[in-house]
């Protein structure tokens, strides 16, 4: 390989391993501005969006490095889609690039006289896209400066894209019907995680979802854990699903325990939307003990998987009714169920449309090509983000794109080994 610098080796699928050697900030070629580097810093603060990759080709000049580019994963994540407006997209699936985000970590190859380093862009657990970092050669310090430009600009897109539709729009591929758009306000990032657990979710068809939704947050040690699917399709059941999300959050943030935020949203839906309900599950796992308290309403009981097989009736729980009938048939306190979780448990929350996906015979996907496709993908090493990626690419393909129900998936997982 050119101009590779010291110590690097090439493997596999373009892995690189780059040892950080005693000096290696040393000599000119490397040297940093750090005076301009300092301006640019503060500069980034009121920055456009769009003016982003400009920022980020100047802040590379001042490390030491080339030009570089930007690329954004597609809500479908299928694609990368460039901010420079003049470039085409990569497949996620077959390129370079597309490994380094759906793995993780940074991927070379070789660029003419140059070196190209594709950097996952990372804010916390969530994968947004791509850096990608053209270098003469590459040492440990290059490989350093180019991880921090990364980390730099994955948490600049992360603070601008809560303002930005420009950087919304580019994230599309196609049109988002209206009552997507509204409900697509309230999710959350898809994946969030601690030292201690990780949540992630999928949900499509992705421009015309209506009644599904997932939610997660982290409260200090604790994750909780949300998905909910609304009766209709339409802008009144997206609007039921909004209602009782806010309603869940509002009660959360409020100090509320599991019960409460349950008996929120039956309060919130019989008082503002009386004629709607919707299905759920909601979860409280303790990220240090691995106590995991959850509500069942109305919705296909959790799963959990332990040791690479589904415990089967492990979190199944006497029926209730759905959330939002609180007048009619919810009792007065919901039942709240628990359990303790072991160390590399997941528990899988998914909604009716998963299973019942259906090929061109009719043949359902059903609950054992679900879970087991998750737990080969899973054994193999893949992330749980990307387990759930290639897993709702596989329901897509399994019905020809043509969905009949939404679909959501989200799947948390306790690792206290990694504290």
């Amino acid at each position: 390989m050119r101009g590779t610098g010291i110590g690097v080796r090439l493997g596999a699928e373009g892995v690189i391993s780059v040892p950080d050697p005693p000096h290696a900030s040393a000599g000119p070629d490397t040297a940093v501005d750090e005076n301009r580097l300092e301006e640019l810093i503060v500069e980034a603060q009121t920055t456009l969006p769009f003016e982003l990759p400009d920022l980020a080709n100047r802040c590379a000049a001042a490390l030491g490095l080339g030009p570089t580019l930007i690329y954004l994963v597609d809500l479908q994540q299928q694609l990368l889609i460039p901010l420079d407006e003049a470039l085409e997209p990569l497949p996620v699936d077959r390129t370079l690039a597309g490994w380094a985000y759906r793995t993780v970590t940074p991927r070379v190859e070789d660029a003419g006289d140059d070196v190209m380093v594709w950097m996952p862009l990372v804010d916390g657990a969530e994968r947004l896209g791509v850096l990608a970092v053209r270098t003469a050669s590459l040492d440990g310090a290059r490989m350093r400066r180019s991880r921090m430009l990364a980390y730099l600009f994955a948490m600049l897109i992360t603070s601008k894209r809560a303002y930005s539709d420009w950087l919304a729009a580019r994230a599309r591929t196609s049109t988002m019907r209206l009552p997507t758009e509204m409900l697509r306000a309230f999710l959350p990032s898809h994946t969030i995680g601690t030292r201690r657990c990780v949540s992630t979710a999928v949900l499509e068809p992705a421009y015309d979802i209506a009644g599904d939704a997932f939610d997660h947050s982290v409260v200090k040690d604790v994750l909780h854990t949300m998905i909910l699917d609304s009766m209709g399709h339409d802008l009144a059941s997206g609007l039921a699903t909004s209602v009782a999300m806010a309603a869940a959050r509002n009660a959360r943030r409020g100090g509320g325990d599991l019960a409460d935020v349950v008996g929120s949203v039956d309060q919130a839906l019989a008082q503002w939307l009386p004629d709607h309900f919707c299905t759920g599950v909601l979860c409280r796992l303790d990220a240090v003990t691995g106590a995991l308290r959850w509500v069942n309403c109305g919705h296909p009981p959790p799963l959990l998987i332990r040791d690479e097989r589904v415990l089967d009736g492990a979190l199944d729980s006497p029926p209730q009714p759905p959330i939002g009938l609180a007048d009619q048939l919810t009792p007065a306190a919901r039942q709240v169920h628990e359990t303790t979780l072991e160390p590399g448990d997941c528990v899988l929350l998914y909604t009716d449309g998963v299973v019942e996906a259906r090929d061109a015979d009719g043949a359902e996907f059903g609950l054992d090509r679900f879970t087991d496709f998750i737990i080969r993908s899973s054994s193999a090493g893949q992330r749980p983000a990307e387990v759930l990626r290639l897993l709702i690419h596989a329901i897509l393909d399994y019905q020809r794109n043509q969905l009949r129900d939404d679909v959501t998936i989200l799947l948390f997982e306790w690792r206290p080994q990694y504290q």
